[in-house]
Formats: structure tokens, sequence, C-alpha cells
């Protein structure tokens, strides 16, 4: 189970819209889950699509090195990614899957396909997608 605030969800949202018409991409901060515990999201990093397409998107490497260092300096640690789809449904590519670096981190998509944002999260583990809940907090 992944847990974000309203807040943080909120500006995710703002730059992946913004990122349109190409894939926008971020990377996700926080505590793991521990036990029945859910990962708690607390920071979100957003960044360039360095890929610049509405089909595949990369994480800018700067971004990812200061995303690193700036949770570790708050005692947690990157526990995801997120990355929008422009024309298909709110579940993992096969690209998506390919590309997945770390069993313990938590995938969210959101779809822009239909207008309104779809808003999923998955674990992908050795290829196999797991779809869990989304837990949106008022902090």
């Amino acid at each position: 189970m992944l847990q974000i605030s309203s807040a943080l969800l909120n500006d995710l949202l703002a730059h992946l819209v913004d990122g349109l018409p190409d894939e926008a991409c971020g990377l996700l901060g926080g505590k793991p889950s521990t036990g029945s515990d859910p990962c708690v999201v607390d920071a979100w990093y957003p960044s360039p699509n360095s890929a610049a397409s509405s089909r595949v998107y990369t994480i800018d490497p700067k971004v990812h090195l200061r995303a690193d260092r700036d949770a570790e300096d708050r005692g947690s640690e990157l526990v995801g990614v997120v990355h929008s789809h422009t024309h298909s449904e709110p579940y993992p590519s096969p690209t998506d899957v390919a590309q997945a670096p770390d069993p313990a981190w938590h995938y969210v998509i959101v779809s822009f396909r239909l207008g309104q944002p779809m808003v999923r999260s998955y674990r992908i583990i050795e290829g196999e997608i797991a779809e869990e809940a989304i837990v949106v907090t008022d902090r």
C-alpha cells in the first residue's frame, strides 16, 4: 500500500499535466513499508522527461542524484517513480516493466487517456505486476 498526502498528489498531478503532450515523470521519497504499514510518501521530486516523448520517459540523472541525496539527508529514501501515460491505460507497459529498476519501489502511473487523471500504483518484481492500493491523506 502507498500513502500520499493530497497536497503532494496535487503537486505531482500538476507537474504531469504541465508535461503534456509528452509523458512527464518524477521520483517519490519517503519511508518504505514495514510489515503491514504502508509506504509513506513525504517528498516529490519532479523531473523533466529527458526522452521528450509522448510514449516513453527518462528521469534526468541530475534530478535522480539530487533526490537521492535529499532523501538521505532527511532520513528517508527514494521509494518509487511516477510517470504519465498520455495515450494508454494506467498500467505498466512492457517498456515500463523492463525499466523497473528496483523491486522495492512503487511505480505510480497516471493516465490522461480519458482527459481526467487516472492514478494507479504497482509493484513490479521480476517482471510480475501487482497493483496496490493508494491511500490519500489530508496531511
